[in-house]
């Protein structure tokens, strides 16, 4: 199974928690989607990255909504040429919400050939160019690009060896070589990696992560993070999926966490301090909601 299909399996199962606050999810979701295509970004612009969430979080809502004019927009991108690597990623995701019936073999081709610009030395992927090594937050969303693609990224295996050089010394990983202290989300991209290329998680990186969550619940972003987040907390929630044991032990105060996040306009925030609501972290918040609904 996909990464993203793999996380649109959980999302699914969150309105068992939301009960009726479901309508209100989908129809703030339906809100951000721009009558000419795409979702709206928090600058009310539509956006790839946004889209991507607007799109999945609607599916995990199993609502059907008219998406034509975004098959349109999206096809204003043809195999991506000009966009940076981010965005490619988003449009293989975009495009396979519609089965790939609108990207051909050709084109999907071409699209994976852009995603090796990015390629580092190491045989990770990063973000962003010229870099000499990959970042977990590059060979992860590279990886789920692919398989939306229903492609296999050259050499897979070398992915795991980026993933060698970027861990920490307190057990975790970090984005980039070098760091003393690791970090929640690319702790769970290369946890969710290993997942997917058949390796066997380490101890040590799974005990690290649980760590991360406070006690009333929430995961930080890095120790001594000020604050909890939703993006940190969907992720490692998905990261640990594996780990019931742990997650029993997590869903009560991370239950109270997310509901502390939650606006009765229908979305999620991404953290205490933030007053905008958006599809990206709505989306997260039906993720997390929905490990912990499992």
């Amino acid at each position: 199974m996909s990464f993203r299909l793999e996380m649109l399996q959980v999302a699914r199962v969150a309105p068992k928690l939301l009960g009726e606050s479901a309508a209100l999810v989908a129809d703030f979701l339906r809100s951000r989607l721009h009558p000419q295509g795409g979702f709206l970004d928090r600058a009310d612009r539509p956006d790839l990255y946004y889209t991507v969430f607007g799109m999945e979080g609607l599916s995990a809502l199993q609502e059907t909504v008219p998406l034509e004019p975004t098959r349109a927009w999206l096809a204003g991108f043809g195999d991506g040429e000009g966009l940076d690597f981010v965005h490619l990623c988003c449009l293989a995701r975009c495009h396979a919400g519609f089965g790939l019936e609108d990207l051909s073999l050709v084109a999907r081709e071409r699209l994976a050939l852009r995603l090796e610009r990015w390629r580092t030395p190491d045989g990770g992927y990063h973000q962003s160019p010229g870099r000499g090594n990959g970042s977990a937050y590059g060979c992860l969303i590279a990886w789920g690009a692919y398989q939306d693609l229903g492609l296999m990224p050259p050499d897979a295996l070398a992915i795991a060896n980026c993933m060698d050089r970027l861990e920490t010394p307190d057990g975790a990983w970090s984005n980039e070589p070098g760091l003393t202290l690791g970090s929640t989300t690319a702790t769970a991209a290369m946890l969710s990696l290993h997942r997917h290329l058949q390796l066997p998680p380490p101890a040590a990186a799974l005990g690290w992560l649980e760590r991360q969550c406070l006690p009333e619940g929430g995961f930080l972003a890095v120790p001594g993070a000020p604050v909890p987040d939703l993006l940190s907390t969907a992720v490692a929630l998905h990261a640990l999926s594996d780990q019931p044991q742990v997650l029993a032990r997590l869903r009560e105060p991370c239950l109270d966490f997310v509901d502390t996040l939650w606006s009765a306009g229908g979305g999620f925030h991404g953290n205490w301090t933030d007053d905008i609501l958006d599809p990206e972290y709505t989306y997260y918040g039906l993720l997390a909601l929905g490990h912990l609904a499992l």
